[in-house]
């Protein structure tokens, strides 16, 4: 626009005493046209713009040309999407799986209940994942956070399920992947994010 009003052209309105011969104060048709044509060639992009506003009256003018407030999510933040689906993908897999498969292989109940809780925790880290990706985009340490936390917590618990014995030196990984999704929801709270609307 500010090309526009260096050019003088659809600014302000003209000066209608100055073409006031009897002709209803109508301005040269030609005067305009050629004006018009002139800005359009030498400032195509505030051109658009003016056609822009008048196409939609709510649209600032003004505000075309300023950057969005908070600038496009980093390039590894689509990996996250990708592995928060195939997180919750796989715990629902692995939750069907202690539910009915995991019986005929354990008989103890409270390795099957570990399962399943490892399987919750799994799921819904997941969604929080997916939400974290599209209302924080700038916030990789949530992201991350949270996936090492569902690899650790839930991860650890399905080894110590299949063999206590053999994978017992996980044991202290199971609090440490905690930590890590307390960490991820404190990181959400805390970090920058989109502005709900109001």
């Amino acid at each position: 626009m500010e090309g526009l009003r260096a050019a003088g052209f659809a600014c302000y309105p003209p000066d209608v005493n100055k073409y006031n011969n009897n002709n209803n104060n109508i301005p040269p048709i030609h005067e305009l046209s050629l004006k018009f044509l002139k800005v359009s060639l030498e400032y195509p992009h505030a051109a658009r713009a003016l056609f822009k506003a008048q196409a939609n009256p709510s649209t600032n003018p003004q505000s075309l040309s300023k950057k969005p407030i908070y600038p496009p999510p980093p390039k590894n933040m689509p990996g996250f999407w990708t592995i928060g689906c195939l997180y919750g993908a796989s715990a629902v897999t692995l939750g069907a799986f202690g539910a009915h498969g995991l019986k005929k292989r354990i008989a103890d109940p409270q390795r099957i209940a570990n399962w399943s809780t490892a399987a919750q925790y799994q799921l819904v880290h997941s969604g929080i994942l997916l939400v974290g990706t599209v209302a924080a985009p700038q916030n990789k340490l949530a992201a991350s956070l949270l996936v090492a936390g569902m690899t650790m917590f839930s991860g650890s618990i399905y080894l110590l399920t299949l063999d206590p014995q053999r994978f017992k030196f996980l044991g202290p990984v199971t609090p440490l992947g905690g930590l890590c999704l307390i960490g991820g929801w404190a990181a959400l709270a805390f970090g920058r994010r989109i502005p709900f609307p109001r």
